[in-house]
């Protein structure tokens, strides 16, 4: 499973030009599901995600979590993290879990976030054709894979 967490002053998303999900200060995540992932994965990820220490403190330093500074979770699914670009010129995605294997893994991974941030999270619509605005701040943006935990 991989993330690649931004870290943001505002994040939405849409769908036909509806907005479905949005936060102010946060993280506005992308979320690539391989068909190897499992629930450990999400467990392992979401307390990651929590406790990873993206926020400025007093002194300017990243020393503090996302719930220390009361921020929100904008969570997109993206199989495309998953491209395989070793042959040729168009990137291959057979890493990339089928849907019948992803969406309930994309649920739960709300379910535990949310769970571990004590708030709703926003989302995206799995596999509809979104477009993504955002506010990166600083820029900081931490690319995690659950695969690569040792």
């Amino acid at each position: 499973m991989i993330a690649v967490i931004q870290r943001v002053k505002e994040a939405s998303v849409k769908v036909e030009n509806s907005v479905i999900g949005e936060i102010g200060l946060g993280f506005m995540i992308l979320l690539g599901i391989g068909h190897e992932d499992a629930e450990e994965d999400i467990q392992w990820l979401a307390k990651k995600i929590s406790g990873i220490r993206l926020f400025s403190d007093s002194e300017g330093k990243m020393n503090l979590d996302i719930n220390q500074v009361d921020g929100n979770i904008l969570l997109i699914s993206q199989f495309t993290l998953h491209a395989s670009t070793k042959k040729g010129n168009r990137p291959s995605f057979i890493d990339a879990a089928r849907p019948e294997i992803a969406i309930p893994l994309y649920g739960k991974m709300i379910e535990e976030l949310s769970s571990l941030i004590d708030k709703p999270i926003a989302t995206g619509e799995f596999g509809a054709d979104m477009k993504v605005s955002l506010i990166n701040d600083g820029p900081v943006t931490i690319v995690i894979d659950s695969k690569k935990r040792n």
